[in-house]
């Protein structure tokens, strides 16, 4: 049975300038999870992960939880994962 899955995640509202990026990456390596996070020129922060769905999940949690403040909203969409990770890396903003 397969339970890996990704995440590609956009949040929007105050997340730029605050360790959105950092912390993500910390709780994406803490729970073994691969991909990456960037700023996005618009403002918003973008997520891609892949993983075990229960540990994608949690991921989600943590970050509402620690930038609950910050975040208007966020846009998920769940797919099947690629495998094209090693690990979860903070990109550069495009």
């Amino acid at each position: 049975m397969r339970t890996g899955k990704r995440i590609h995640v956009y949040y929007s509202g105050a997340v730029q300038g605050v360790g959105f990026r950092f912390t993500s990456e910390r709780i994406a390596r803490s729970l073994n999870l691969t991909g990456w996070v960037n700023n996005l020129m618009d403002g918003r922060v973008e997520v891609v992960c892949e993983g075990n769905e229960d540990k994608l999940n949690e991921f989600l949690k943590k970050i509402k939880s620690v930038f609950m403040e910050y975040i208007i909203d966020s846009d998920v969409e769940w797919s099947e994962p690629r495998g094209e990770f090693t690990g979860f890396d903070i990109r550069d903003s495009q």
